[in-house]
């Protein structure tokens, strides 16, 4: 089909991600497709993603992984292009990989691996990508689409929404864009929050987290909803770690945390059996066997004793203050002031209601050739690379469909 200049078969919104993965797959399909990145440069979020190593995807997919207010939504994405689909094209490219944890796949070497392979996949097919490209207005007529931008006029039969979340503003492309788009044409949107993000504390515990800043240990984290075993991390801030990142996607503010700091192991039980056996132990020696050393100091001076110097014997102790220390060790509640913000948070909770989009096209399901892909998406999926097989999923899907 021949096009005037600046007429395209698809316009694609957005150069992460979902946005890479839609253009090399419509450009694989013979289609002209012209990608728009507002900033200067393109997949900045999985350059910085896994501490530069990029978390791809994970050997575990289910729609079970996933937060979505229709939980059936996520599975023909899912499965029409699954993580054993991408592996093979990272394969494909002679990308090296590992399996760190829990079926969490990174790159050996660097995220630059898995940017490189997805722009050599984009040059392969055609797509045209332009930097640094504003959008400024969306319209529709006559069956095409409108997009002004400060690089000038452009038309398509069809427009595809990558535009991401709003998190991470500091590497330029949280505008809300997708959002305001979505509206314009009648979608709603879910309320947006920060998610898989690090909570700050305030007062004591802020002060108690601060001194033991840098200190992990496995624990079991839990809100009304949801509760996860892995590791906390204490920061200057705050609470960290894998375990707070994961109950982040179900924490609302004003909520309480409860956090076992000896999962498996009844602390109660376990104080009065040694007092019975060995009454002139102390807690903080007992507790030095499972605890790191200055988290159990820590504790002690806000739990058992007032300094160091008075960590009693067991002994000492009526059963019902052992009690109510081990209590505490198994069910520490907390109320964290709030989260870091969209500053450090790795996705956006909340966004396109997906009750407008077909699941299997990607499409909105009232407005002809409009798509909607990725994190503006209402879908959230943990940590551990799901939020890029999400990606990766929408895209190649409204990327066959467009």
């Amino acid at each position: 089909m021949q096009h005037p200049e600046n007429s395209f078969d698809a316009i694609i919104i957005g150069g992460g991600a979902a946005g890479l993965m839609c253009a090399l797959t419509a450009g694989n399909r013979g289609r002209r497709v012209l990608l728009l990145e507002v900033s200067n440069k393109l997949g900045k979020k999985i350059l910085m993603s896994g501490g530069g190593r990029c978390n791809f995807t994970n050997l575990d997919i289910s729609a079970d992984n996933f937060i979505c207010e229709n939980r059936h939504f996520v599975k023909s994405a899912l499965s029409q292009y699954t993580q054993w689909d991408f592996i093979a094209m990272v394969d494909n490219h002679g990308v090296a990989w590992h399996d760190k944890q829990q079926g969490q796949l990174f790159c050996d070497n660097s995220s630059k691996d898995i940017l490189q392979m997805l722009t050599t996949e984009c040059q392969q097919a055609g797509v045209e990508i332009l930097l640094n490209c504003e959008v400024a207005a969306v319209s529709v007529a006559g069956g095409d689409w409108r997009i002004e931008t400060n690089l000038g006029r452009f038309a398509a039969a069809k427009l595809v929404v990558a535009t991401g979340g709003l998190s991470i503003p500091t590497l330029g492309g949280a505008t809300g864009l997708g959002y305001r788009i979505a509206r314009q044409f009648g979608l709603f949107s879910n309320q947006t929050d920060a998610s898989l993000v690090p909570f700050t504390l305030t007062g004591k515990w802020q002060e108690f987290s601060s001194a033991l800043s840098g200190v992990s240990l496995p624990v079991e984290v839990s809100v009304p909803r949801k509760s996860f075993s892995e590791s906390l991390l204490f920061t200057h801030r705050g609470l960290s770690g894998p375990a707070i990142l994961q109950l982040s996607n179900y924490w609302y503010a004003g909520e309480q945390l409860t956090i076992d700091l000896l999962p498996g192991v009844d602390a109660a039980a376990h104080l009065l059996a040694t007092k019975k056996s060995h009454p002139n132990s102390t807690i903080s020696s007992v507790l030095i066997n499972y605890l790191p050393k200055s988290l159990v100091h820590a504790l002690q001076r806000q739990w058992w004793s007032s300094t160091d110097e008075t960590d009693a014997t067991l002994h000492n102790f009526k059963n019902h203050q052992l009690l109510e220390i081990g209590s505490h060790l198994n069910c520490w509640r907390i109320t964290p002031a709030g989260t870091e913000g969209y500053r450090t948070a790795e996705v956006t909770r909340g966004g396109v209601d997906v009750s407008g989009i077909s699941s299997k096209t990607m499409q909105v399901n009232e407005v002809e050739g409009l798509y909607i892909i990725g994190e503006v998406l209402d879908v959230t999926g943990h940590l551990g690379g799901y939020n890029f097989q999400w990606a990766w999923s929408t895209g190649y899907v409204a990327g066959t469909n467009i």
